[in-house]
């Protein structure tokens, strides 16, 4: 049997850099990696892994890609085109990971040539999950869930008795400030949003734990990826990272996928299934542990869950709007023009300004997209 041919859109991200380590194990023919403009960490992947074509999103980084690459015979190119060429490569496997809906684009390339795509941006879905499951459907790919709660879901949710399925339970580690009042969540700073206290993540994803919207995306996410009603997907607080999500089933019986929070332990999954890789990954200590909690989320605190539920239950564009607000927001935030509760409260502006038209393509979904950021960067004054 052949080595697994495999891509990585977004290799220099948190996701990307913990599928090089295990692609660095050996056994893969790499096509093709990307990044934003993390130009020395790709040159450095693409010299270990030896990928057939590397791009960036950035274009005026060009350059500085083929000179930094002269020699090795490795192709290059920039841009949004670019990317979408990398995802287009013959590769068996691709890893979605490029951050926020720039990933849409791309990651419906790889799904148009009928490819296993590992799916680690949940933005696709949250704006464009209709459009994107259908095409799954048309061109017979494979959608493997990355997120540790949805991969956790994949490995116990039973597709073939889907109508013994009473509820899918999605669990979070309430983040940073999941014990802190309103008063105290108006005055944290950037640097504190992004500590996370048990995974080590991008600054974007770091951000959205704290207001508790990463939660919302993967709420619908979830819808999406397993056909499931929005009141029949529930949220739980468990701090502690190691059940990662569980499914409920219509006699009672609940199960559980566990394991200690280490992204490398979803991505090995995607990346040798239907099989499983073995690699060190820390073993899980039970006992070690002693104990497990596990408390329902406080909605007028982090505001972000009731949101995403009001969006999912709109349909049409309202998830659209509220990621392309929530980029927004969180990005204004990081540049110190609006608090941390200014998050939510944008997002919140924003669906209230923006007209939730149907969406049948693509093009739809950029046009509302587009428009739901202008809204946004005049509530956050960019």
């Amino acid at each position: 049997m052949r080595p697994r041919s495999v891509s990585i859109l977004g290799s220099t991200g948190s996701v990307g850099t913990s599928t090089v380590s295990l692609l660095a194990r050996g056994g893969y023919i790499v096509e093709a990696l990307t990044a934003n403009n993390n130009i020395a960490l790709l040159v450095e992947q693409a010299r270990l892994l030896q990928p057939k074509f590397v791009a960036l999103a950035a274009e005026e980084c060009l350059g500085q890609l083929k000179e930094a690459l002269a020699g090795t015979g490795i192709e290059v190119g920039a841009g949004p085109r670019a990317l979408v060429e990398a995802a287009s490569r013959p590769a068996d496997w691709v890893m979605a990971a490029i951050v926020g809906a720039a990933g849409l684009a791309p990651t419906l390339a790889a799904i148009r040539r009928g490819a296993i795509v590992a799916l680690a941006n949940k933005e696709v879905l949250v704006c464009a999950g209709d459009i994107v499951m259908a095409e799954v459907a048309a061109h017979g790919a494979t959608l493997l869930p990355v997120d540790s709660e949805h991969n956790a879901i994949f490995q116990v949710f039973e597709s073939r008795n889907r109508d013994a399925v009473d509820r899918i339970i999605l669990t979070a580690s309430g983040g940073p400030f999941r014990e802190f009042d309103v008063k105290r969540m108006a005055a944290v700073t950037p640097a504190q949003a992004v500590a996370h206290p048990n995974w080590v993540m991008g600054r974007k994803i770091s951000i959205d734990s704290a207001t508790m919207m990463n939660k919302g995306l993967e709420l619908i996410e979830a819808h999406h990826l397993f056909g499931m009603p929005e009141p029949k997907i529930e949220v739980l607080l468990h701090p502690q990272s190691v059940v990662h999500s569980l499914v409920a089933y219509v006699d009672g019986s609940v199960l559980a996928q566990l394991g200690a929070p280490d992204m490398r332990t979803p991505i090995a999954y995607t990346l040798a299934w239907p099989e499983r890789l073995s690699f060190p990954a820390r073993r899980l200590d039970l006992a070690a542990l002693g104990g497990l909690t596990f408390f329902l989320p406080d909605e007028s605190r982090f505001p972000a869950l009731r949101l995403a539920r009001q969006a999912l239950q709109g349909g049409r564009a309202a998830p659209t709007i509220l990621n392309a607000a929530n980029e927004v927001a969180v990005e204004g935030f990081m540049a110190g023009r609006i608090g941390f509760l200014d998050i939510a409260r944008t997002v919140e502006e924003t669906l209230a300004a923006t007209d939730h038209t149907p969406l049948a393509t693509l093009d739809d979904v950029l046009e509302v997209d587009a428009i739901a950021r202008r809204a946004a960067r005049a509530f956050v004054g960019a």
